[in-house]
């Protein structure tokens, strides 16, 4: 039996940016595509620097998995990429408040750039919410 992809969408954050979904949700798991900081009401990269934008990328990420019937509690694996792993510290401390308690698994990879010049981004994977 082959799984149903259902591909998630929403405006609480920002619209893709190329030819991707912001999630995909196949069975009990969804994917989301990597978030960066940008401000779902004007695509724009939000103004300030790692803390603001790490801030950012989490809320976006927050917003797609709650479009998938999930929420960061649910989230098994993340990966971070950033353009200067001199700002792992402010990330992670960011990060961390976003996860509490029981943090997912992660990795994070330095990497030359991202789109649209962002120094940040996260993707996921979590499990669906179940009543």
């Amino acid at each position: 039996m082959v799984a149903k992809r259902e591909i998630i969408s929403t405006k609480s954050a920002p619209a893709a940016v190329g030819p991707y979904s912001q999630a995909v949700r196949v069975g009990d798991l969804i994917y989301t595509a990597g978030q960066i900081a940008l401000v779902p009401e004007t695509g724009q990269l939000i103004e300030g620097g790692i803390e603001a934008q790490t801030r950012q990328v989490m809320q976006n990420l927050a917003a797609v998995l709650e479009a998938a019937g999930s929420g960061l509690a649910s989230v098994v694996k993340t990966t971070i990429f950033v353009t200067n792993l001199a700002d792992f510290a402010t990330i992670n401390q960011v990060y961390g408040s976003f996860f509490a308690s029981a943090p997912p698994a992660r990795s994070t990879v330095q990497v030359a750039a991202l789109p649209l010049g962002a120094n940040v981004e996260i993707e996921a994977v979590a499990i669906v919410n179940r009543p």
